[in-house]
C-alpha cells in the first residue's frame, strides 16, 4: 500500500515525493522526506511502523519526537535535521553505530545507522527538502551474535573466546594469580561418528557441552564450543597447576562413562592440551601454546593430558628450516634412536624393548618427537624416516648377535602413511635379508585409532608381515572404538594397553575392573598383553596380579641410548 501525500499547497514536492514513493516503500530502511518546515511529506511503511505512526500523520510535523544517540548525547531528530539543514547541496550526514529512542521516555533502544540529506525542490525562492534514512541494525545484531554461538551445543564459540581472552588478558596485570586455557579433544570422534551415526553423535557433543557448562558455573570458569570435538576451558584465578590438572582428571573420570546408548556404555577419552599464564610464556601466544600442548598430547596416545612449559620446547622451532633440514640430517646421523625395555611381569627381565627416534640437531639439542614427527608425518618424511629406523634397528641387531647379546625383540611403531607406501612389506622383506636377520626378532605396533582409519588395508599389510614371520602389535589399546568382530580379524600377537587405562588404578576400581577384563579377554583371544605406563612397585604388583604377560613403564627404565640400553641386557 502506497502512502500518498496529501493535498496542500506543496504541489512540486508532491511531484517529486511521487517519484521516490515506488523504490521507497519496498525498502526495509525507514524513509521519511520533511519539508523545510519540518511537515512530514513522505513516510515509507519501515518508517510507520518504527514510529508508530499512520497515514494521518503525513503532511504534519512530527507527533513523536524520536531521539537520536551522538557520541554520548541524545539529540531530537529534528534539532539533528535543523543543525544539518544549511540550504546548501553538501554532501550526505552519516551517524553511523548510533542508537535511536522514539521520545526521552522510551526504554527500547534501537541501535541504527542513520543518514540525512537535503536537496532543493520548486521553483526560486529555493525551497530545500529533507530525507531521513534509518537503518535498523538489530537483526544485524542478532544475527552477529549467533555468529559467535556454536549452532549444535548454542555454547560461545572460538571466535566469542578470542574476544573475550582480548578483555581478560588487559585485567592480568591486576592480581598475582595464574590463568589457565585448557583445551579438551574427544578422541577418535570421527570413527565414533562412523559406528553410531550422525545423530547419537551430535547428542553426545550436546551432553558433554551441558555437563561442561554446569562444571563452568561450580567452579567459575567459562567454557567455549571451539571447533567440531574440541572444547575450551578459560579457567581464571589459580594458584598452581595442580589445580588444573585435578579438574581435567574430575572430567576424564566423568567422561570414562559419560555415554550409555541402550545396554552399551561407551568408554570416552579426550586428548588435552594445557596453557597457564605466566608459566606457559606471555598471553600473546598463550592459545596457540595450549594447541601445541593439545598436538603433544594426542602424539602419545588416546587420553593424554600435556601442559605447555617452554623448557618442553626449547626453541622456537622454524618448521620450514626443519623441512629442509631433515634430508641433511640422515645423512649426517643425527637421528639416534632410543630403546625403552619391555620386561617379563612376573621375573622384570628384559624381554623386548620400543625403539623410539631422537634427533639430536646441532643448533637446537634434542628436538622433541612431538616437534618433528607430526611435521614429518604432513610432508611424507616419515616414510623415509621409516625405512632409516628398519635399517638401523636390523644393524643394531646384527651387532648384538656378533657381540654375543642377549637376543631381543624389537618394536618399531608405524605410520598409516608407511604401511600405504608403495613397496612397504617388499622393502621389509629385503631389508631382512639383506641383513640376515631372524624376523621375529622386530615387531611392528599400530596404535588402535590408526588401524581403525584404513581397517582392510592394515589388515592386508600386516598379514603379509605375518607371513614374513614379523609379529604385530596393536599400541594404545582401549582408548578407541575397536570392535570385537575387528579384533578378531586384526592379525594381532600382542595388544598394549594404554597408559591412560593405568594412571588412576592404584585408586580408581573401575579402571581395575576394565583392565584386568583385557588382559582376560586378550588371553581369550589368544594374544599376549603388554600394560604400558608402569610407574611404581605398588602398580607393578597389582597389574601383576591380573597376569599380564608384559610391562613397560619408567618403573623399569626410561628410554635409553643404545650403549645404555646395552648394560640392561648384560
Amino acid at each position: 500500500m502506497l502512502i500518498r501525500a496529501q493535498k496542500s499547497a506543496k504541489e512540486p514536492l508532491e511531484k517529486k515525493a511521487k517519484v521516490f514513493q515506488k523504490a521507497f516503500d519496498i525498502s526495509e530502511d525507514a524513509i521519511v522526506m520533511l519539508s523545510d518546515t519540518n511537515e512530514m511529506i513522505y513516510a515509507n511503511r519501515s518508517l510507520m511502523k518504527l514510529l508508530d505512526l499512520n497515514e494521518d500523520d503525513v503532511g504534519k510535523p512530527l507527533r513523536i519526537k524520536p531521539e537520536i544517540k551522538v557520541k554520548r548525547d541524545w539529540v531530537t531528530l529534528e534539532q539533528l535535521v535543523k543543525e544539518n539543514n544549511k540550504g546548501t547541496e553538501e554532501k550526505m550526514q552519516s551517524f553511523l553505530q548510533s542508537e535511536l529512542r522514539r521520545d526521552d521516555k522510551d526504554r527500547d533502544v534501537i541501535p541504527i545507522n542513520l543518514y540525512i540529506d537535503t536537496f532543493p525542490v520548486g521553483d526560486k525562492p529555493q525551497r530545500w527538502c529533507t530525507i531521513v534514512s534509518i537503518h535498523d541494525l538489530s537483526k544485524e545484531k542478532e544475527k552477529t551474535a549467533l555468529n559467535y554461538r556454536h549452532k549444535l551445543t548454542k555454547l560461545p564459540n572460538q571466535a566469542q573466546a578470542l574476544h573475550d581472552l582480548t578483555a581478560l588478558y588487559s585485567k592480568m596485570h591486576l592480581n598475582d594469580k595464574k590463568l589457565a586455557l585448557v583445551l579438551l579433544d574427544i578422541d577418535n570422534f570421527s570413527k565414533l561418528r562412523s559406528i553410531i551415526g550422525y545423530e547419537q553423535a551430535n547428542i553426545i557433543l550436546i551432553k558433554v557441552a551441558d555437563y561442561l557448562d554446569t562444571l563452568a558455573k561450580e567452579h567459575g570458569f567459562s567454557v567455549y564450543h571451539t571447533y567440531h570435538n574440541n572444547f575450551l576451558l578459560v579457567v581464571p584465578d589459580i594458584n598452581a597447576s595442580k589445580e588444573i590438572l585435578s579438574l581435567v582428571q574430575i572430567i576424564q573420570k566423568r567422561l570414562a562413562s559419560f555415554y550409555r546408548m541402550e545396554d552399551t556404555r561407551l568408554h570416552l577419552t579426550a586428548s588435552v592440551g594445557i596453557s597457564i599464564y605466566p608459566d606457559s610464556g606471555s598471553t600473546l601466544n598463550l592459545f596457540d601454546n595450549a594447541y601445541k600442548a593439545l598436538n603433544q598430547a594426542e602424539n602419545h596416545g588416546f587420553g593424554r593430558v600435556h601442559i605447555y612449559i617452554p623448557s618442553d620446547i626449547q626453541h622456537d622451532y622454524n618448521e620450514l628450516i626443519l623441512h629442509n633440514e631433515m634430508h641433511e640430517a640422515l645423512k649426517k646421523d643425527e637421528f639416534e634412536i632410543y630403546y625403552q625395555p619391555i620386561v617379563e611381569a612376573k621375573t622384570k627381565e628384559v624381554v623386548a624393548a620400543e625403539a623410539l627416534i631422537r634427533w639430536n640437531h646441532p643448533k637446537y639439542g634434542i628436538i622433541p618427537p612431538a616437534v618433528f614427527i607430526p611435521l614429518m608425518e604432513k610432508t611424507g618424511f616419515i616414510i623415509e624416516l621409516g625405512r632409516y629406523m628398519l635399517e638401523e634397528i636390523l644393524r643394531q641387531q646384527k651387532r648384538w648377535e656378533l657381540f654375543q647379546f642377549k637376543q631381543i625383540e624389537v618394536s618399531i611403531n608405524i605410520t598409516l602413511l608407511e604401511i600405504e607406501s608403495e613397496g612397504f612389506v617388499e622393502n621389509v622383506a629385503k631389508q631382512l635379508q639383506l641383513h640376515q636377520i631372524r624376523p621375529e626378532l622386530i615387531k611392528y605396533e599400530i596404535t588402535e585409532g590408526s588401524a581403525m582409519i584404513s581397517e582392510e588395508l592394515t589388515r592386508k599389510q600386516f598379514l603379509a608381515l605375518k607371513k614374513l614371520g614379523i609379529p604385530i602389535a596393536l599400541d594404545d589399546f582401549g582408548t578407541g572404538y575397536t570392535s570385537f568382530s575387528y579384533l578378531k580379524k586384526f592379525p594381532a600377537d600382542v595388544l598394549k594397553i594404554d597408559k591412560t587405562l593405568v594412571d588412576y588404578i592404584l585408586t580408581n576400581n573401575e579402571d581395575q575392573r576394565i583392565v584386568k577384563a583385557m588382559i582376560e579377554l586378550g588371553h581369550n583371544l589368544g594374544v599376549k598383553i603388554v600394560v604400558e605406563g608402569i610407574e611404581n612397585k605398588r602398580m607393578y604388583e597389582l597389574i601383576a596380579s591380573y597376569g599380564c604377560d608384559y610391562m613397560q613403564g619408567y618403573y623399569f627404565s626410561k628410554p635409553l641410548p643404545v650403549f645404555e640400553f646395552q648394560k640392561l641386557l648384560r
